[in-house]
Parts: C-alpha cells; structure tokens; sequence
C-alpha cells in the first residue's frame, strides 16, 4: 500500500481561539521505515524473531492517577467523576497542551492515521502524532489501517499528540507526576505527556468510544470476540491475565478481535485492527498463534532478550510482569478480516479466582450477568514478599472500571438489553485455581477449560443438568464431555472441604460488600442475584 512520506499537515485548536497547524517535520512513514527510524534513533533493537523490541521506562503500565478528562459543560454531567475519571479545567489542559506542541514542533513527529470501529456506521479517523517512531508503528498494528484511497482524503476526527520526552511540573503544571494523560470531548483531541507506554494510546481512544458509542445506542465492551464455523459467534470479557486473548486466539474459531468491541443493532464489531497481548510465560505450545504473531512487524514492550542470541525470554518478569505484543489482527492467520459478526451466540465471563472456589464453568441468569458484570472479578496474589500468599480480590466494574466515562450501571443496562433481545446465555469461567487456593490448589488446565468452553459454545451443554451453587447461586454443569465431574464441582476438589466451606464465605463477603455501591441504582433483583453470605 501507498503511504505518503512528506509531510502530513495537521491542524487542531490550541486554545479555544487559536488554530495551531503541524507540519515542517510531521512524517507519515511505512511500517519498514518506522522500524528502522525507530533503531536509527536508539528507541529499539530487533529481536530473533524479527520483532521490534522497545522499553518503556519508569512507566510500565497504564498511569490511571495521571489521566483526567477535562471538565466542561458537555461532560459535567455526564461523566461518572471520581477516582478514575479525574477532573481537569480547560485552562491547565491548554497549559500542558501549549507545552506539548512546542515540545513538537522541535522535533519530527511520526504520523499515523487510523480508523476505530470496523461498522463504518460508527467509524472514528484517528490521527496519533509522536516523537517515537515506534510509537507511530503501535499506532498503525493497534488501529484499523486505512486504504491508500481512504488515506489520501483522510481528515481526523480526532488527534492524540503524544510527547513522551516532555515532562510535566507538578507544582507549575497542577498534575500530579511528570505524566499527563487528558481527554477534551469538545476539541475532540487527546494529549500525552511524560510516559512511553503505548497502551495509553490505545486506552484513550477506547475511553472516547466508551463515552460516544453509547449516545448512538451502541454497547462498547471491553472484551475478545471470535466466530464458529457456522458463523455463531461468542464474547469472552475478562481483566487482565484472566485468558481474555488467549481462549479468542482458538485455531477452531476465527478470531474477530482480542479486546475492545462494539455491539449494535447489526451485531459487533472489532474496534480495533490489531492484538496487545500479554507476553509473559508464552509458550508455542499453549498459545501457538500468538507466538506465530510474533514477527517482523510486531512491537514488544518491555521484553528482555538473551543478550548474545536475542531471542526474546517471556519467562523473565525482572522489568515487569506486564511484558506485551501489538501486531495486526491478520497475523493471526484464522482471524476474520471484516471485523465484524452477526449477534453473539454466547457471552463468557472470565474470572482467574485465586481463592480457588469459584467453578471452572457456571451458568448465569440475566440478573446473576449484570451482578458479575458489575462486579468485574478476578484475582491475584497479594505482593510479591516471601511468605505472602493470601489471595487478593479485584473489582473493576463491567471488566474495565479505568476506561468508562459514564456510570457502570449505564454499560449494565446495555448489557442486559441486549441479552434479553438476542436471548443471550452467559456463561462464567474461571481459569484461576482449583483444589485449594493458590500455594496449596492448582492452576486450571487450560486444556480443560478449553473443552469447557467449546461444550458451551457448540451447545453440548444446552441439555445438560445443572446444580445451584450453595454460595454464589450459579448454576454448574454436573457432567461434561472430556472434563472430570470431580473438576466441575469446586468443593469435591478440596482436600479440606472446611477450609473451602471458609474461603467461599469469604470470597462472598468481599462480592457483597463490593456491592454496596451500585445498591441504589442496580435494583433489588439484581442485588439477590449476588451471592449468599
């Protein structure tokens, strides 16, 4: 595909009366020439497996303390303010803002155009200008990529200037670090400053979506999507490390996408043109096709390489356990390039439950959906000190609490409009521990948890005999084809059934008092759908 080289000429609003324009420097460069600007430039070096290899720095991971939307009366009274969606006033974004684009204009600035929404119905043009090169690249494996026709008539709808060198002043600037990460919904513009990481590229547009989707009576949903041969297609939602990307990427499925997607009145859409997965312990043998994904193209994030072989070492959490790969979809080989499937067949909740009480596979009525939707649970061990061991609850509400602009219950509703329209079952998964807690139980095969899910997404299990659980009120299957009833029913698993009798009352007291918070506006049938304390 064409790609223009020189230069591309870029204008927004710098404050609410001037209009600034870049273009001395601005370059929109092949992904070839990305890649070697990147290693001209020192931001990266190649890996065995052709990859491009970058670190990020201090910042590892997304910063949610430094992100903020700017406060104006089109969002004052929309936005779920609070913890995640921290306020700022217009005048401290143009001061940032003014700031960024000096650091811009001082420098070249890589330039890549993307689409977000494979609906055209709701397609958003995105316009990424970094002083990283490999930045750039990110952008353009992450996003929806333009055809040379749609490229040379390109008008952004949105820019995000990122400025990863630019560090904020606290006490001059009123951020609370050198980063600063802001969304301003009228100027429809997004700046970053102070942190490498890419993934808050890719969030920021996420967020955007997550706000005006749902105006267009669009559900957007932080989860993986992948079709059967018969076209019946399936969502999986789940936090971080719960198996999200890894259960999509099924080699008897094609892929539709691995994270971010969107559900209207024609059925869902991939947002995104591309996969960030989770690289830490990969293995060809547990997730082959995305260890294929990774190759000339591809963009890994704080991956250590064997400094003689540079081959890349997935084992080794000594930078961070959040080591990642963005490549396009379509290095998957089995992935469905429209993007997009008819309405879901099946929805599956993924939980890692280190408590080990939760049941590889549940069943879920509408209202039990929207309780554990709201609830967004998953697990992990608490520190890394020795001796620690004690499981550790985590709550982010519909499986993406940091990305929401409005009210979870907002996204709830959706939910359960859509379940009950498209008579949707949902499903709950844990890949978490089974047999005991973690230090005593062990991790669920995900061999097991594989013919789980394809019994329940081929329908074996839609005559199967289920049993409430005494607790958490889900309903599990009592037999299974290539699964040990024994691994069904959580509690059978446990030497000590006392010590499962306590970890479940347990765990449903931090679901209970979690809850608390959305009493008001979830409704009491949804509220009796959590579990029994």
């Amino acid at each position: 595909m064409a790609v223009t080289t020189l230069p591309v000429s870029t204008e927004f609003k710098l404050t609410a009366g001037d209009t600034v324009r870049l273009d001395q420097a601005c370059l929109r460069l092949p992904s070839v020439e990305l890649i070697e600007s990147s290693l001209a430039a020192g931001e990266g070096i190649l890996s065995s497996t052709g990859a491009l290899v970058v670190q990020t720095g201090k910042r590892t991971g997304r910063s949610p303390k430094d992100r903020f939307i700017v406060r104006e009366p089109e969002t004052a009274a929309a936005v779920d303010w609070g913890k995640f969606n921290q306020p700022c006033s217009a005048e401290q974004f143009d001061r940032i803002l003014t700031k960024v684009v000096g650091h811009l204009q001082q420098r070249r600035v890589f330039v890549n155009d993307g689409l977000a929404c494979a609906d055209p119905t709701h397609q958003l043009r995105v316009r990424v200008c970094s002083t990283f090169a490999w930045q750039a690249l990110f952008a353009r494996n992450l996003f929806l990529r333009p055809t040379a026709e749609e490229l040379a008539t390109f008008v952004p709808d949105w820019h995000i200037l990122v400025a990863p060198g630019l560090h904020c002043d606290p006490a001059r600037d009123g951020t609370n670090s050198e980063a600063f990460i802001s969304i301003h919904f009228s100027r429809r513009l997004v700046v970053i400053a102070g942190t490498q990481y890419g993934g808050e590229i890719k969030k920021s547009v996420f967020s955007i979506l997550n706000y005006l989707l749902p105006q267009r009576g669009v559900f957007p949903m932080h989860c993986s999507a992948n079709v059967g041969q018969g076209g019946e297609s399936a969502l999986f939602f789940g936090l971080s490390g719960t198996g999200k990307t890894t259960l999509s990427a099924d080699p008897e499925r094609r892929l539709i996408g691995d994270d971010e997607h969107g559900w209207s009145e024609s059925g869902i859409f991939n947002i995104e043109g591309g996969c960030y997965a989770k690289t830490i312990r990969l293995s060809a043998e547990g997730e082959p096709q995305i260890w294929n994904a990774i190759r000339f193209g591809a963009v890994l994030e704080n991956v250590i390489l064997n400094p003689l072989t540079r081959e890349p070492d997935y084992v080794d959490a000594s930078r961070t356990e959040n080591t990642r790969a963005a490549y396009p979809v379509d290095f998957i080989p089995n992935c469905d390039l429209s993007g997009r499937a008819q309405h879901p067949h099946n929805v599956v909740f993924l939980t890692c439950d280190a408590f080990g009480v939760m049941p590889p596979l549940a069943k879920l009525t509408h209202e039990q959906a929207m309780y554990h939707f709201l609830a967004g649970y998953t697990a992990k061990v608490a520190g890394t000190e020795a001796g620690v061991t004690e499981p550790e609850a985590t709550f982010s509400s519909c499986f993406g609490a940091p990305f929401l602009p409005l009210h979870p219950t907002r996204y709830a509703e959706m939910l359960k409009q859509k379940l009950e329209k498209h008579r949707c079952p949902v499903w709950l998964v844990n890949t978490g521990w089974t047999g005991g807690g973690y230090g005593t139980g062990r991790r669920m095969n995900i061999g097991q948890t594989r013919a789980l899910l394809r019994a329940a997404l081929t329908g074996i299990l839609g005559d199967a005999e289920f049993d409430a659980d005494p607790v958490f009120g889900v309903l599990v299957p009592r037999s299974c084809p290539e699964v040990h009833s024994q691994v069904l029913q959580p509690r059978r698993a446990w030497a000590d059934t006392t010590a499962y009798d306590t970890q479940s009352r347990k765990l449903a007291r931090l679901f209970r008092d979690n809850f608390q918070r959305f009493a008001e506006r979830a409704g009491p049938e949804v509220q009796r759908a959590g579990p029994k304390v």
